[in-house]
């Protein structure tokens, strides 16, 4: 899968602990808002159901991906259940490997810069910044400096408040997890509310600044 596939709309959701009987009407909210792209954790309970699950019924609308890969159990697990990209809060050196030789988008975390530069001389998607909250997006402006070419995902503490920051400093993604879903939404089955903060999150995005910039390649 082409790294343009995650640019068009470059906001990555993240689903952590969500029931599996409320997987149908999340899966419409998501694919009606507009994101492209989600992941279910590998520690959720049912975490393989509800990826293929969620596969099936999103079709084309949706990529789905694991999280929270961090052994390759977990990675052969997510890989058969259908997940078609792998996230990781940490540099697994042989989950990349096996993810590089059979075209599997990765994105693997680090945060320093000597481990965000071994992540991606290893064949990284994208490097996912993590957790990038206790640093700002300025560490982004920082990191890219003399690591130019590397591709960033900021992870962890993005908000409608600060995704811009993180775009203009250097990110070619941004993930977001309870910000967006809820618990208390998710226990009362909220779905549109849910719906209306990720719409509002690529709005966000899409609105040009004073130069005429947007961070949002495509709807």
């Amino acid at each position: 899968m082409d790294i343009s596939q995650f640019k068009k709309v470059p906001l990555l959701g993240i689903l952590r602990g969500v029931e599996i009987d409320i997987l149908e009407p999340l899966t419409e909210s998501i694919a009606s808002s507009g994101l492209k792209v989600i992941e279910i954790t590998m520690n959720t309970p049912s975490a393989a159901e509800a990826i293929r699950k969620m596969s099936k019924q999103a079709g084309s609308r949706l990529i789905v991906g694991s999280g929270t890969v961090l052994t390759m159990t977990d990675l052969k697990l997510a890989i058969d259940s259908g997940a078609r990209f792998i996230v990781s809060p940490v540099y697994i050196p042989e989950a990349v490997e096996h993810c590089v030789k059979n075209k599997i988008p990765v994105f693997p975390g680090a945060l320093t810069p000597q481990e965000i530069y071994t992540a991606w001389k290893a064949g990284a998607t994208m490097v996912k910044v993590f957790p990038v909250r206790f640093f700002g997006p300025g560490y982004l402006k920082e990191i890219k400096a003399p690591l130019q070419d590397i591709e960033l995902l900021a992870c962890g503490g993005v908000t409608p408040e600060n995704i811009r920051s993180y775009f203009a400093n250097g990110a070619s993604m941004a993930a977001f997890g309870a910000s967006v879903f809820k618990k208390e939404l998710l226990l009362k089955k909220d779905f549109k509310r849910i719906e209306e903060s990720i719409k509002a999150l690529i709005t966000e995005l899409s609105r040009e600044d004073a130069h005429g910039k947007s961070f949002l390649k495509s709807a």
